[in-house]
Order: C-alpha cells, then sequence, then structure tokens
C-alpha cells in the first residue's frame, strides 16, 4: 500500500509571565521540547512541531499550523504550570486525539541545590522547571467537560517506562492511519451458516475508516486464465524458497496453485488491497471451484507480506489480522482446535492462509485429499507459530457495535496435530477452561488472529484513538 506517512503533532505549553521574571526558563523548557521532538521523530514518524504555546493568541497560531500539517494525533508537551486557555483551543479546532506528556525533567528535585541557592527567585525558577504536574489535573477536568478525548504519559525525560508508552502510542496511531487508508477486497461470500461471522461492513468502514471493495471471481478467473508459463515457473521457485514442499505434492496440483497465486497478486495490484477475506462454493466442478480450492499457497504468500487473507469471508478476522500486521507481529488465521487439559493448553490453528514469517521452523506446503468441512481438495500449509509471546485479537461485532478482545500468552512446545493444517499449542496465564470459557463469554466469532510478542498495550492504545471497547482475557 502506497499512502503517506502518518505525521505526528506536537506543542508545549507554559505560561508567558514566567518569561521575563526567569531568564533562563524559557530556552531550558524549549530545550526539553525538542528533545521530545527528536525523539518521537526516531520511532520513524515526522513530527510536526508547533513550538511553546504560552498565551491564547499563539494557541490560535499553533491550531492553526497543526491543522494545515493535517495531523493524526498530537503530543503536548507540560513543560511548566500553564494555563488551560492556551490549551482547549488547539485541541477544540484539531479534534484529534490528544496524548499529554506529563514528563519530569528528572524522576525527583534536587532538593538540596534548590535549597542551597540562596535566592529565592532562583529556588522558584528552578522549581518551575519541575512542575509539569501541577496543571495535568486542570487540563484534564477541562478536556472532560469539553468532551475531548486525550490520554496522559507521566514519568520523566530520560525514563524507558515512559517513552515505551509513547513508542506505544505512536505505533498505536500507526495502525490506525493504516486501518484509515487500507482497502480491504471481499471475494465470494460468507460461509453459509456461520452466524457469528457475518458482519456489517458498513460498521467496519465507520469505525476503522477501511475501504471495502466487492471482488468478483470472474475478475480472478480472467486474470488466472491469462497467467503465462513463466509466470508460473517463477511462482514455483518462491513456493521452493518460500516453503519446504513435500514430495507428496503433485506437479499438476503445485502448478494450479502457482497459477492461482499469480492470479491473486494481480487482484491485490489491480485493486491496491491491503488485505482481503475470501470464501466460495457454487455448484458442484463449477470454474471457480478449480480457483477456489488452490487459494491456500498464494493466500499465505500474501498474508507473510502484510497483506492478510482471511478464509470463509472472515472481515472481522482479517482486519484483527491486519493490525497485528501493521503492529508487526504477523496475524495468522486460526480457530479453536482442541484443548489438552492434561498440559492446560489449548491449540488453535487452521488450513490456511497462515502468516509464514511468523512460524516455528518449517512452513510446509502439503497435498490435502479433502478440505474438511468445503468442497474439493488441493494443498495446505503446516506449520506452528513461534514459540514464546503471543498476542491473540479478535475484532468483535456485539450489540452495542465494534469491540475488540485480546488475551496475551505463550505459545509453548509439545505434540501438534500433522493434518495439513496449522496449529500450535498455548498457555495462558489462567487455566485453560477459565480462558476458553471468558474468550467465548466475550462475544468474538470462532475465528482469530495470532501474532508475535506482547503487543496488549498498543492495542489498548488503538482502541482508544479509535473510540472503541477493548476486552482483555487475562
Amino acid at each position: 500500500m502506497e499512502n503517506s506517512t502518518l505525521k505526528v503533532g506536537l506543542f508545549g505549553i507554559g505560561l508567558d509571565t514566567y518569561w521575563p521574571q526567569f531568564a533562563d526558563l524559557l530556552p531550558r523548557l524549549e530545550g526539553y521540547q525538542n528533545e521530545i521532538k527528536t525523539r518521537i521523530e526516531s520511532f520513524g514518524v515526522a513530527v510536526a512541531d508547533a513550538g511553546m504555546v504560552d498565551n491564547p493568541e499563539k494557541a490560535q497560531t499553533a491550531a492553526s499550523f497543526l491543522r494545515s500539517e493535517q495531523v493524526d494525533v498530537v503530543f503536548l508537551f507540560i513543560s511548566t504550570y500553564a494555563l488551560s486557555s492556551t490549551v482547549l483551543p488547539v485541541a477544540q479546532q484539531l479534534k484529534v486525539p490528544v496524548i499529554l506528556l506529563n514528563l519530569q525533567p528528572v524522576a525527583a528535585i534536587d532538593y538540596a541545590k534548590i535549597n542551597s541557592m540562596g535566592d529565592r527567585g532562583k529556588m522558584t525558577g528552578e522549581w518551575l522547571a519541575h512542575c509539569q504536574a501541577c496543571s495535568v489535573p486542570e487540563i484534564a477536568g477541562v478536556f472532560n467537560r469539553a468532551r475531548i478525548q486525550y490520554d496522559i504519559v507521566t514519568g520523566y525525560l530520560h525514563e524507558a517506562e515512559a517513552w515505551k508508552e509513547i513508542e506505544d502510542w505512536v505505533d498505536a496511531a500507526r495502525v490506525t492511519f493504516a486501518m484509515r487508508h487500507n482497502r480491504m477486497g471481499i471475494l465470494g461470500h460468507y460461509y453459509g451458516g456461520m452466524l457469528d461471522v457475518y458482519t456489517d461492513v458498513t460498521l467496519q468502514s465507520a469505525v476503522f475508516g477501511t475501504h471495502v471493495e466487492l471482488l468478483e471471481m470472474c475478475e480472478l478467473k480472467e486474470l488466472r486464465d491469462a497467467v503465462t508459463d513463466e509466470e508460473c515457473a517463477t511462482k514455483l521457485k518462491e513456493f521452493e524458497t518460500t516453503f519446504v514442499v513435500s514430495d507428496e505434492c503433485e506437479v499438476y496440483e503445485l502448478e494450479r496453485a502457482a497459477r492461482t497465486s499469480v492470479a491473486l497478486d494481480k487482484i491485490i495490484a489491480a485493486h491496491n488491497l491491503g488485505s482481503m477475506a475470501y470464501y466460495y462454493e457454487g455448484s458442484n466442478g463449477n470454474p471457480y471451484e478449480n480457483i477456489v480450492t488452490s487459494v491456500i499457497a498464494g493466500n499465505t504468500l500474501l498474508t507473510g507480506k502484510n497483506i492478510p487473507i482471511a478464509g470463509e469471508c472472515e472481515v472481522k478476522n482479517v482486519q484483527a489480522m491486519k493490525i497485528l500486521a501493521e503492529l508487526g507481529a504477523g496475524g495468522s488465521f486460526s480457530e479453536f482446535y482442541a484443548m489438552d487439559f492434561n498440559d492446560d493448553i489449548v491449540m488453535l490453528g487452521h488450513d490456511g492462509p497462515a502468516h509464514f514469517a511468523i512460524a516455528e521452523g518449517n512452513v510446509n506446503l502439503v497435498p490435502l485429499p479433502i478440505y474438511h468441512g468445503k468442497p474439493g481438495k488441493g494443498l495446505s500449509i503446516q506449520m506452528s507459530v513461534k514459540q514464546g509471546p503471543v498476542t491473540i485479537l479478535s475484532v468483535c461485532e456485539g450489540r452495542d457495535g465494534i469491540f475488540l478482545l485480546v488475551a496475551e500468552g505463550e505459545s509453548v512446545e509439545g505434540p501438534t496435530l500433522q493434518i495439513g493444517n496449522t496449529n500450535s499449542r498455548y498457555r495462558f496465564p489462567i487455566s485453560a477452561k477459565h480462558f476458553m470459557d471468558k474468550w467465548s463469554k466475550a462475544g468474538p466469532s470462532h475465528h482469530c488472529a495470532i501474532g508475535i510478542g506482547h503487543v496488549g498495550s498498543k492495542i489498548d492504545k488503538l482502541a482508544s484513538l479509535i473510540g472503541i471497547p477493548v476486552v482483555k482475557v487475562c
């Protein structure tokens, strides 16, 4: 997806009455603000810095500047005590989430140094360089009454924990931006009878900003019919470099999957798609059956390149996969497979598509004599998710709208089913029994997306930026 990059706004607040009283205070605070700007830029985003806002007139100037820069989120550095009247106009005019940075210069004031200065004027100036917390309740109270969306990061300038939180906000904003600019394809139709999978695509667009492109199987067939022998050969080489291709795979099936994979690449490119949900059946032996029974390898390649593809037309789950992909966590298509009460684990997997970049060991391309519950036969992916921390995510549609359901756990070693599907073993901080009950009662569909690493904090912030609830299990 070729989009413009996320742009972050930044402005500091202070009180112009202080500057003539304490000569060194303003340059010092501006130095802290410049340090914050440089650090945020190191996260790979553009920062539009509106400077120090210390009176209502400058607030208007800052609002105009940040509006012209089309910022997606704003970090507000509280440099010292400042009047809330210098903040409210900026937040009201921008109408984007505001993150208050309550960052002291150091973890604690050097009391002995200040108390030994003797000159109470200098002592006060030194204190004012450390009194960021003074304005936080005032600004929060005003924002609450004005119904302005905000959050707070509290800490000190060089605190690792504070900067981890700021980076999480930047990553969450980056995902929000990506979802808003994403084009999601829907190819075919829902798997009939999966009432949990059905969704309101208008609501998906309204909440995430995702454009929905309805695709036709006949277009994919035309693209596939036009695939050349050279394109097919190139794709077969990609299969060999990405997968461990089983000797059981018939040449006919490999070439069938390769031609379909080339066509999938082309339909993604033709519509500039960043994700896709698909499913198709039709009558037995129809021309499209040859396509839909040969998509798993190609869709796995796309998913591993962070263009997630979800089977069974699971729109909600491809949204979850896209979120995890944009967080750099992967996002593999999964469902609950079984439980092992002896080892207190839950097994999850699917017959594909998978995210090959988050595999533990080999990603095997194997033949399946039958797709369970679906027509035909073909090739499938057999792999496990990398052992270690994982995050499971579902985009859910409940009675009151869309919410995110998330759990952090571990992918653990142990026996899995070698049935030509992806499947892994997962352990959570609570028992497998309690996890299964709590997850299910939250009201997801039976599919979920699995990513590596613990990214629950970023998902919390994503939900806050979008303005939807998040439910955490464990």
